[in-house]
């Protein structure tokens, strides 16, 4: 996929949470999830093995600081990290606070809705400000 092909990077632009210049928080805008966040790797990369280590350790950083303000913010049950890329292959991770009762736990959220589930949401000011506190200022108002 071309970088002007990709909803990714196309979508540079979108209303984001926290952003450095390698990459942006934003919310995955789940209705089952809306605490359901992603990092996303500013340029078009399609691996991890495509970043030098600086840039590998940066982006960890951000995914496990993003962890860490979601299990404060929430307590879920779970987090789950998922990098996947099959269908927009742009490297990005996927951050998602999990409930026994949300509609699909235990199984991803992928798959088949196991129940009507319970959406649990997040303060979004609460959660940029300490993101923010985690990672330091961004250009974000």
């Amino acid at each position: 996929m071309h970088a002007d092909d990709c909803p990714l990077c196309r979508d540079a632009a979108a209303p984001v949470l926290w952003r450095d210049d390698s990459c942006r928080v934003v919310s995955a805008a789940d209705a089952d999830y809306p605490a359901f966040l992603r990092v996303i790797w500013q340029a078009h990369v399609r691996e991890m093995t495509d970043l030098d280590p600086a840039s590998q350790q940066h982006l960890l950083r951000v995914v496990l600081a993003v962890e860490r303000v979601l299990r404060a913010e929430l307590a879920p049950d779970k987090i789950n990290l998922a990098t996947l890329g099959n269908q927009v292959p742009h490297l990005h991770w996927h951050v998602i606070p999990r409930f026994a009762d949300d509609a699909h736990f235990p199984d991803p959220v992928w798959a088949a809705r196991r129940r009507a589930g319970v959406a649990h949401g997040v303060d979004e000011r609460r959660m940029i400000e300490r993101l923010r506190a985690a990672l330091g200022d961004s250009s974000i108002a």
